[in-house]
């Protein structure tokens, strides 16, 4: 029985899985590439010379780090991306429940659809990593971070790291999302698929209350040290941050989303609904904003700590180490906009029944479009707001104790690009799912779902 739940879901959720598989491939060629370029780094029979120069570019260290960060952001976007992949099944398995399902065969069905998406996707990502950390070596090399005798060795090592983390990962973020509620009373269940889960749940709640202030703790700790190791405990600072606002989500995203939304919706009455679409669904809304926080955080405080040393040193460091820097800044956003648009794009799709009932109910097509772009703003302006303030918070320390200023010196160019990058995202990933629902009869989308 769980394979054949499993084949239904897969049927009837294709964009859900699909997204689900293009975030496991992502992360299995970021995991691939980072794993090979670490056993590149590597300085066994290599001449005196060329050790020296590995050794004092510190590209052993800057490669774990990476590998690292890699692994940590693949972990977080396939969760978040297998585990909203879940939750949109509840109504099916709360029905599967309701005429004699064991939990145990929706756990196993589940566990079987993380497998079919993530299998295909961490093979492949293993074979695109060895092509990505093959450019990766040329740039280190140019940039002269490698020396040139130091050859790219595609590592199999790489592979079962690969299945570890996108396999694992997703079949873990399955079953763990499907447990509790395969476990509830199938009235129950369908009670709360229908209305959605209320509160943070007794751990989740706590565990971000406990992350946001270890950030401030190691913040506060940061702006004592010199400014070299301030900088190095920024990264600890901004994952704190991230961390605490995904597990805090609607109790953090919520007030957010209303102010920003307060503004979208003195736009017109497409605006209105979309602000009215997010305030009434802050759990379902804060999923593909967390992601984009991490977008906005990441970028503007890695290129907000070159940016100021530019600007009262006049040298942003090192190329080389710039150079790489803004490598794994990319990677990271990569990443985390994955997450976004899957996410979002997912809950475009689940919600085609509600644009269809507008279209039957005589909305016109510009009006369901304004009402997606509305809540798109909605969300991107959230991510903004919530990413600078980490941003800020966590490039406070270490510009007060480098430069005695605790504020980055951004041009202008850099905030309008993030800004326009997300809202791009945004407007994108909703409005390419509204569309193709559009095109259909609206009573036959109806009926279909």
């Amino acid at each position: 029985m769980g394979t054949g739940l499993a084949q239904a879901a897969l049927r009837a959720h294709r964009p859900a899985f699909v997204g689900t598989a293009v975030a496991a491939l992502f992360a299995a060629t970021v995991v691939s590439a980072s794993t090979m370029m670490l056993g590149t780094t590597g300085t066994d029979g290599l001449s005196a010379r060329a050790r020296r120069q590995i050794t004092e570019n510190g590209v052993g260290d800057m490669a774990v780090v990476l590998l690292i960060g890699s692994v940590y952001m693949s972990i977080f976007v396939v969760a978040s991306t297998m585990g909203t992949a879940v939750t949109q099944q509840h109504r099916e398995l709360a029905m599967v429940r309701s005429i004699g399902a064991k939990p145990r065969q929706i756990r196993r069905a589940v566990a079987v659809q993380a497998l079919a998406a993530s299998i295909p996707a961490a093979l492949a990502g293993f074979v695109i990593g060895g092509f990505a950390a093959r450019w990766w070596h040329a740039g280190m090399v140019s940039h002269g971070l490698l020396p040139a005798e130091a050859e790219f060795r595609f590592g199999w090592v790489a592979l079962p790291v690969c299945l570890g983390v996108a396999v694992v990962t997703t079949t873990l973020a399955a079953v763990l999302s499907a447990l509790r509620f395969s476990l509830l009373r199938p009235a129950r269940a369908l009670s709360e698929a229908a209305t959605g889960r209320r509160g943070l749940g007794m751990l989740r709640a706590p565990l971000g209350l406990v992350a946001v202030a270890g950030a401030c703790a190691v913040s506060v700790l940061l702006s004592k040290q010199p400014a070299d190791e301030a900088s190095e405990g920024a990264f600890l600072v901004l994952i704190l941050f991230c961390v605490g606002a995904g597990l805090l989500g609607p109790r953090i995203i919520g007030p957010a989303a209303w102010v920003v939304s307060a503004l979208v919706g003195r736009f017109g009455a497409g605006a209105r609904l979309a602000m009215l679409n997010v305030r009434s669904q802050p759990r379902r809304f804060s999923a593909a904003v967390v992601p984009l926080v991490l977008v906005v955080g990441f970028g503007l405080t890695k290129i907000g700590m070159h940016t100021t040393a530019q600007h009262h040193t006049g040298s942003a460091g090192s190329t080389g180490e710039v150079w790489l820097d803004y490598v794994g800044t990319g990677l990271y956003a990569g990443f985390a906009a994955i997450a976004a648009a899957n996410t979002l794009a997912m809950i475009s799709f689940e919600r085609r029944r509600d644009v269809a009932l507008l279209r039957v109910v005589g909305s016109r097509r510009a009006q369901v479009r304004a009402m997606a772009a509305g809540e798109a703003v909605v969300v991107a302006g959230t991510a903004l707001l919530l990413g600078t303030a980490i941003a800020l918070g966590t490039l406070a320390p270490i510009l007060s104790t480098a430069f005695g200023s605790s504020l980055p010196h951004l041009p202008w160019g850099v905030p309008t690009g993030i800004a326009a990058g997300t809202l791009l995202l945004t407007l994108l990933a909703t409005g390419l799912p509204v569309s193709a629902v559009m095109r259909k009869r609206p009573i036959s989308v109806v009926c279909s779902t």
